[in-house]
């Protein structure tokens, strides 16, 4: 536990001069997430809020969606490590009772994403038909996201990026009110991981669907982004970067409302604009 950096003697080049110094690096280690037991996925992972990982993932994957569906989560003792000692690189998920295991394969104990297997219009009905909660009517009228609310976004989640500030290389993401208040910020090596922490610490409190949230990337918006914050009922997500085209394609299809190259003053809308208070109509060209 507590792994989340380690240090590394690298050799240092300035201006021709050569030096060796100590450097802290960001952790990084698989995860193994079993479901009652039986293999479903590894992740390579920061290491550290790993059950709400497990969790923000299942949610993903359409397995949770509420804090009662969730008996426990419990790292697998001796999994892995010499002479039985805990790695705290697996975790076991157990469903209440009552809680049907869906019908996902639980044997491809491979690194996986929540679109594995999926593309195109097959992934955009997968994350459609199961969604529990529809985005279409999520901070609708009168309630409106200001666009200079959105501006302020990007430099409040790097200044809680307290992992990077001492490594330069993690990814990051948050939730926010509307109003711009930092709800919650994870750091991790792998962009959709940082966000099923987000996610799972919110299952784990009761607080899904989070309807009247913004959630802020530090990267691109992949589909697979997208999909997470449809699948925990968020409807905004912004991010620093592009999106790819068929993160587009599920936001108008669910309703999500998606903004990229959030830099300064600058962005771009891409779906769901009838969430922002833009105030006059966007010029066509």
């Amino acid at each position: 536990m507590g792994r989340v950096t380690e240090r590394r003697k690298v050799i240092r080049i300035r201006d021709g001069a050569v030096s060796t110094r100590p450097d802290t690096l960001v952790a990084e280690e698989p995860l193994e997430i079993r479901l009652g037991g039986k293999p479903l996925a590894i992740t390579m992972r920061t290491p550290g809020d790993d059950f709400a990982l497990a969790a923000g993932f299942l949610v993903s994957e359409g397995v949770l969606a509420r804090a009662d569906e969730l008996a426990n989560i419990v790292y697998c003792a001796g999994a892995t490590g010499e002479g039985g000692a805990n790695t705290y690189n697996v975790v076991d998920v157990r469903l209440a009772d009552g809680v049907p295991v869906p019908d996902i394969n639980l044997e491809r104990n491979v690194y996986t994403t929540s679109s594995c297997g999926m593309c195109g219009k097959a992934s955009l009905e997968a994350v459609r038909t199961t969604a529990r909660w529809p985005l279409d009517t999520s901070l609708g009228t009168p309630a409106r996201l200001a666009p200079a609310t959105l501006a302020a976004l990007p430099d409040r989640l790097r200044a809680a990026q307290r992992v990077f500030d001492r490594t330069g290389g993690l990814h990051a993401a948050a939730l926010f009110t509307t109003d711009g208040e930092l709800l919650d910020v994870r750091e991790d090596v792998g962009r959709h991981n940082a966000v099923d922490k987000i996610v799972g610490r919110a299952l784990q409190q009761g607080l899904l669907p989070l309807s009247s949230c913004v959630l802020m990337v530090s990267g691109r918006a992949s589909f697979e982004l997208a999909q997470k914050a449809v699948m925990a009922g968020i409807p905004v997500l912004a991010a620093v970067s592009a999106p790819s085209s068929l993160a587009v394609d599920l936001a108008q299809e669910t309703g999500l409302t998606l903004v990229g190259f959030l830099r300064g003053s600058s962005m771009n809308v891409y779906a769901g604009e009838h969430r922002l208070a833009l105030g006059a109509t966007a010029a066509t060209g």
